[in-house]
């Protein structure tokens, strides 16, 4: 058990705002694992943030997608690197420090979800503890 984090990627006419994915008749390919993460908790922090920004009011933040901008991701690169992820603990979370290669996957992904964006597709963020 422990701090499972994934992007998806998902058809435009499956996004629905913010937090929500429709369910279609046809839900094959519906979300589309663009990318995974154990245990990142500093990143989920900032994820968090990220969700009450947009207006997001679950006082737990679990099984809850977050949709991810452009602009998001701008601001996700800068503060990867500049090492100002949140300092964030869970029971669930572990302990691992940002370090080059987290900085390197992040950065990974960041690509990715600009790929899929600049491709017409929504990309979301969730997560399961």
């Amino acid at each position: 058990m422990g701090l499972d984090m994934y992007a998806w990627q998902v058809k435009p006419e499956y996004a629905l705002g913010d937090f929500e994915v429709a369910r279609g008749d046809d839900d094959e390919n519906l979300l589309d694992e663009l990318h995974y993460w154990r245990k990142h908790h500093d990143l989920h922090g900032w994820m968090e943030r990220l969700y009450r920004t947009k207006g997001g009011t679950n006082p737990d933040f679990n099984c809850i997608k977050v949709r991810l901008t452009s602009e998001d991701l701008d601001r996700l690169e800068k503060d990867v690197r500049d090492n100002q992820l949140p300092q964030t603990k869970g029971f669930f979370f572990g302990d691992n420090p940002p370090n080059e290669d987290s900085i390197q996957r992040d950065m990974l992904f960041i690509n990715k979800a600009r790929a899929a964006i600049a491709g017409g597709m929504a990309v979301y963020y969730d997560s399961w503890w």
